[in-house]
């Protein structure tokens, strides 16, 4: 019988159930591939500009931002803050124990 799930695998199922979030997941892992040059911030380094993001995914900076919450949340991404703006960027190391954790349990 599978082990009880915690509370961060709840928090990780819940930001993985979304569709735009899982985008979000899938352009992180190539940046320069989905989004244009930063005036601040490199795309790779220090991530995507949550305003850069919001527009990809077509919705508004709110929106985008509770999406982005629920992935940090989770420990998905990581969030650097370059003067006003927040900058997003994939945890590999905590994605990959994720797809370890439920290649376990399913």
């Amino acid at each position: 019988m599978a082990n009880s799930l915690t509370v961060l695998d709840v928090e990780v199922l819940k930001a993985l159930g979304n569709e735009k979030r899982l985008a979000v997941l899938e352009w992180l892992a190539d940046p320069r591939a989905h989004f244009p040059p930063q005036r601040d911030g490199d795309l790779v380094e220090d991530g995507v500009c949550s305003v850069f993001i919001a527009g990809k995914l077509g919705v508004s900076a709110p929106t985008a931002s509770e999406h982005l919450r629920l992935l940090t949340a989770a420990g998905l991404l990581r969030a650097t803050r370059i003067r006003q703006w927040t900058f997003y960027r994939r945890d590999e190391e905590r994605i990959a124990a994720v797809k370890r954790m439920l290649a376990e349990e399913w």
